[in-house]
């Protein structure tokens, strides 16, 4: 038979069947006079092997061995490939789960799971700019934070979307993104108050109980990532606001001991 009719007997395509030519798993047969192969039924045997094979997930390098091996105990690659299918199995759930909570909470598949159910109620009261910051942000910080330092910032997040809080985000918010060129250090100081007044016990508890997780060997990512999409007086803000919190903090630790 040529190779249109082992193919269509087989159920497979031409083009598979000049592949197994080239990676080896199927030889490649003699010619006829006009140039065209000549398969025969133990062709057709053996490419049936060839799909049988594949069915169960085995590569097709690794099939020669076995196409040639009549006598072998196929019990440690059937145990090999299950092991490798239950790993499969588990990441597909692992990767559903994820899907089912961002979907949950309304969010972007681009979010870090652990924060898209804050992210997305802070957002609500962001300009488009500032939503944009805050989303990359988390990403960043997700990514650097590391599956140890994760829970951590998912607790840190879940604090500040307190939906009490809800109302001096949203005023902090549009005062930061109300900061430009023309902004006064009396604008700067009063949107700092608010801050402090309403956040910085938030964090002094979260820090009371338990520690924070060391990124200060990331910091320079941070702050090129701020100078990028933040003016000159939001970035000033930001100083201001971590000055004022390390202060704040450091004089409640002293009040502890």
């Amino acid at each position: 038979m040529h190779s249109g009719e082992l193919a269509r007997l087989a159920g497979v395509t031409v083009r598979a069947l000049r592949h197994y030519h080239r990676v080896g798993v199927l030889a490649e047969p003699a010619r006829r006079s006009n140039g065209y192969r000549e398969y025969d039924v133990h062709d057709l045997i053996r490419v049936l092997r060839i799909r049988r094979l594949a069915s169960l997930g085995i590569a097709l390098e690794r099939m020669p061995a076995l196409l040639d091996d009549t006598g072998g105990d196929a019990g440690e690659l059937l145990d090999e490939l299950d092991a490798e299918l239950a790993a499969q199995i588990d990441r597909l759930v692992a990767q559903r789960d994820l899907i089912a909570r961002l979907r949950r909470a309304g969010a972007a598949p681009d979010l870090p799971p652990d924060l898209a159910p804050f992210l997305t109620v802070s957002a609500a009261g962001l300009s488009p700019h500032l939503a944009r910051f805050d989303r990359d942000q988390s990403v960043l910080l997700a990514h650097l934070a590391g599956e140890e330092g994760m829970p951590y910032i998912a607790r840190f997040y879940e604090r500040l979307s307190d939906p009490r809080l809800l109302p001096a985000m949203t005023a902090v918010s549009e005062r930061f993104g109300g900061l430009g060129p023309d902004s006064t250090d009396q604008d700067v100081a009063e949107l700092a108050d608010g801050f402090m007044a309403a956040f910085a016990p938030v964090v002094e508890e979260l820090v009371a109980s338990e520690p924070p997780p060391d990124l200060s060997a990331v910091a320079a990512v941070f702050a090129d990532h701020t100078a990028e999409l933040l003016n000159e007086r939001q970035r000033h803000v930001l100083d201001v606001l971590e000055r004022r919190l390390d202060d704040h903090l450091r004089a409640k630790a002293g009040d502890r001991s």
